[in-house]
């Protein structure tokens, strides 16, 4: 389960050493975490990282076939996850060191700043492949995080981006070692934590208004 170090400004948010999906004790975990950054005071900002072969797998689809009448209530856990990550109020940045697939994906480009591992591991948005549609929502954040042309590629292709591909195509801004991945998330992180506070999360709020008011609507989670 996922777990939250302090190192001075820096938090770090281990979300988990296997498939990190996001299974509803998953998100539980990740919002607990979330509250305790929030309520801290002075500077501080936020490393999302993992251990192991994935950064995440995104959604936890065995759940949802052994749930499938809470499939709306779970889609309205996943936009809020999604909606609070966006509109934090501390710089964030999400540390790849291994597979980011579907809502894994779309929750790293929910946070600020991306740093992926250059030589191994894919970052992918697999949604035409495995035939599932993307929520009108979850489309509106991809969108709003990524050039026209990289959204349209990753959504309708299902692209598998390698670390340096991804930089390249600035779905990341960073690509670098295995061993420097962690590491260089905190310094961004570190360098950025002076500005947590009500005035950067009002700049937040108010640059992704459209794309946070479609990650809240509860009547619509997945239309």
């Amino acid at each position: 389960m996922p777990t939250l170090d302090r190192h001075d400004d820096v938090f770090v948010l281990d979300i988990g050493d296997g498939e990190n999906r996001f299974h509803p004790d998953w998100i539980a975990s990740v919002d607990t975490a979330l509250d305790e950054v929030e309520k801290a005071t002075g500077p501080r900002a936020l490393v999302t990282a993992a251990t192991g072969k994935y950064f995440s797998n995104g959604l936890d689809l065995d759940w949802l076939l052994a749930n499938a009448d809470r499939q709306q209530e779970y889609a309205v856990s996943v936009h809020e996850l999604l909606a609070r990550m966006l509109a934090l109020p501390v710089v964030t940045v999400a540390a790849l060191q291994g597979h980011t697939f579907a809502a894994g994906a779309m929750f790293s480009l929910a946070h600020d700043f991306r740093v992926m591992r250059a030589d191994r591991g894919y970052w992918c948005l697999p949604e035409a492949d495995i035939d599932i549609p993307f929520t009108a929502a979850m489309s509106a954040l991809i969108q709003a995080r990524l050039s026209p042309q990289t959204a349209h590629e990753a959504m309708t292709t299902a692209r598998r981006y390698g670390g340096r591909d991804a930089c390249a195509a600035a779905v990341v801004d960073r690509a670098v070692a295995e061993e420097e991945v962690r590491g260089t998330g905190v310094e961004i992180a570190r360098a950025q934590a002076g500005r947590a506070g009500t005035t950067l999360g009002t700049i937040k709020a108010r640059m992704y208004a459209p794309v946070l008011d479609a990650l809240r609507d509860r009547e619509r989670p997945l239309g």
